[in-house]
């Protein structure tokens, strides 16, 4: 840091940034700094760069004579007398045809050319960043308020994205937030933050955070990954991956604590554009891609202990950007913030909604909050309509950014068609306290304006959405109330979806936890249709179970993989206490058995039924032998079928 009454410099390395620096770079910025201090030396890899200082902003600001017009806008939009979009139109083009002094130019130039050096010569590909000294805050995460530029390459498309940069601290959506959360708009300066890019768009990248981001269970690191650039997971574009770590058994290298493995569908990733003025293009993955898993296991236990390192060293639960490199195949994190939603949430308060009816299903994904929500269905589909909102609505939308806050915390709940539990949507959700729906897949297409609905986030991480208007209940339990009682007290789970939820309640382990019901929620098919797939008969079941059993070697392998995680998650907040599993007492004939073996594969014995006939019906053999499932024969004659 610069000695007191010196002259701040208007670019600095971020290996020279700490915490301390937020006022002069920014949160942003000044966490970068930190972590290239502070984390590089213990393995956690950050791209290397530099930013702009706040006291390049406000040269800038002052030298285009920007100050005096941008306040008199600002106290226009407070007495009315203009719309938010007309103010937030007129400051950004003050910025834009504003011009950067030569000293403020040729700093940052130079740093460029001095990061091109370092990144092997040539123009380096730079991610340009804003980074307001508001930003990034524990109670204030400024999240999507201001634009970022990928794969800006060259000086003159360097200094256009830091104008840009500049302008952005005005956009409508930066400037609601800061009158909601009361800061002085001219108080407020900008830092640019100029980083080497990481070739994720040859691999992945996504956003992990240090807490369960919906019970905001303390011990586990949620990781969403897709193809490409990271901007489609931020934005909801995708469904991502999804990789939930327990975080207390990531220091024995013998362990795997992944409790759970989720693939995304991935249709898009963002790539870089070849040739014409955009910088980025977003395609269509192959089958190939959306079929695997961006991560290996490896790369998941890697992540979720960077995780780990990030929280502890900062004291609080955070909030992370990473990319993998697809020519070094390295990992690195891009960015780390605060968490600030529900790790900030009342301790000791527990809010449980029950619905008291049941209705038809009509849509699932993946549920933001705890709550039950009900109303009419209001279908948007661009943020240019969002003037037909109406106050209590349930807002359908393909998916959201900064632009749709206005209306999105005045809707009674939230349906997305795409989007996981890290995008836009499902973020300002929490924050906001309205429940949510991300994910759906095809909500814009299925529900209809007027159409009333009841969407339940109360049932595990499995989002309902239900026709009708449905009644429910609320109960609020104060856990500090709970008496202390000389009898350890266990919990009945049945789902490991609803694990975390509970992981605030005094219990001393799991009392009862059936494996059938851990099957039913968890696995979602039964055993023998696994052990013996061709036997299913509805080719709707079969193509249901293909796409479960994708990636394993043998249908076998992900029942023990996905059991395991299951039981793993379920047991996760109670640890080290004792979890006791009923062994399961499923029978093979019943309604969810395989049905008899259909096609070419199948062959059928013939054995007599008893009463001196030969009965085909009593002789579809079962294969419930100790033969593997590669070498099936009839348990009676081992014939092989």
């Amino acid at each position: 840091m610069s000695e007191p009454g010196a002259r701040e410099p208007f670019v600095a390395w971020f290996e020279t940034l700490d915490n301390r620096d937020v006022p002069r770079v920014g949160g942003k910025n000044a966490s970068l700094g930190e972590m290239v201090q502070q984390l590089a030396p213990r393995g956690i890899r950050v791209p290397e760069g530099f930013a702009t200082t706040a006291d390049a902003y406000r040269e800038f600001v002052n030298v285009n004579g920007i100050d005096q017009q941008l306040a008199g806008r600002m106290q226009a939009l407070e007495r009315g007398e203009a719309s938010l979009h007309e103010i937030g139109e007129a400051a950004r083009r003050l910025f834009l045809e504003g011009q950067f002094p030569p000293e403020i130019a040729n700093a940052i130039l130079n740093a460029y050319r001095e990061l091109s050096a370092r990144s092997g010569g040539g123009q380096a590909s730079v991610a340009v960043r804003s980074s307001a000294t508001a930003e990034d805050l524990p109670d204030a995460s400024f999240a999507g308020q201001q634009e970022t530029f990928l794969n800006v390459r060259g000086e003159r498309e360097l200094m256009e994205a830091c104008r840009r940069c500049y302008a952005s601290l005005f956009t409508d959506r930066a400037i609601a937030y800061r009158e909601a959360k009361g800061f002085n708009h001219m108080e407020v300066a900008l830092s640019i933050g100029v980083q080497r890019m990481v070739r994720s768009d040859l691999a992945g990248s996504g956003v992990m955070f240090s807490i369960d981001t919906e019970s905001g269970f303390p011990r586990a690191a949620v990781i969403s990954a897709a193809w490409g650039l990271g901007e489609t997971v931020v934005q909801g574009a995708v469904d991502p991956d999804k990789y939930v770590v327990f975080k207390p058994l990531l220091a024995d290298a013998r362990l795997c604590p992944i409790v759970e493995k989720t693939r995304g569908a991935k249709a898009r990733k963002m790539v870089y554009a070849v040739g014409g003025s955009a910088r980025t293009l977003t395609v269509q993955t192959t089958r190939k891609e959306r079929d695997s898993f961006v991560l290996s296991e490896d790369e998941i236990l890697q992540l979720g202990r960077w995780a780990a390192t990030v929280e502890a060293h900062y004291g609080r639960a955070m909030d992370m950007e990473w990319a993998k490199d697809g020519e070094t195949d390295e990992l690195y994190l891009v960015q780390a913030r605060p968490e600030t939603v529900v790790s900030t949430r009342r301790a000791g308060v527990i809010k449980a909604y029950k619905l008291k009816a049941r209705g038809r299903s009509i849509l699932v994904g993946s549920a933001i909050g705890e709550a039950i929500a009900a109303g009419e269905a209001l279908v948007i589909r661009s943020v240019d309509d969002i003037g037909r909102f109406r106050d209590g609505a349930i807002l359908v939308t393909e998916m959201t950014d900064p632009d749709w806050v206005p209306i999105m915390k005045k809707a009674a709940g939230i349906i997305t068609d795409h989007g996981g539990t890290t995008s836009h949507a499902a973020i300002v959700s929490r924050e906001l306290g309205v429940p949510a729906i991300v994910g759906t897949g095809h909500g814009t297409r299925t529900l209809r304006d007027g159409q009333e609905l009841t969407i339940s986030c109360a049932e595990g991480e499995q989002g309902v959405v239900y026709e009708g208007i449905l009644p429910y209940e609320v109960e609020e339990v104060n856990l500090d109330a709970i008496p202390q009682t000389r009898t350890e007290m266990m919990v009945n789970i049945a789902s490991p979806a609803a694990a975390f939820r509970w992981w605030r309640l005094p219990a001393k382990g799991v009392g009862l936890a059936r494996l059938e019901f851990i099957v039913s929620n968890f696995v979602r098919v039964h055993p023998m249709a696994l052990l013996e797939p061709d036997r299913v008969a509805s080719p709707t079941q079969r193509f249901e179970i293909d796409q479960l059993v994708h990636g394993y070697d043998e249908p076998a392998d992900y029942f023990v993989e996905t059991l395991a995680r299951g039981i793993a998650k379920l047991a996760a907040p109670f640890h080290p206490h004792p979890v006791i599993v009923r062994l399961s007492d499923f029978k093979t004939n019943g309604a969810a058995a395989p049905r008899p073996y259909r096609g070419t594969r199948a062959k059928r014995c013939l054995h007599s039924s008893g009463n001196g006939r030969t009965s085909e019906a009593s002789t579809l053999c079962s294969t419930r032998s100790a033969r593997p499932p590669s070498k099936r024969a009839c348990a009676r004659c081992a014939r092989p079928v």
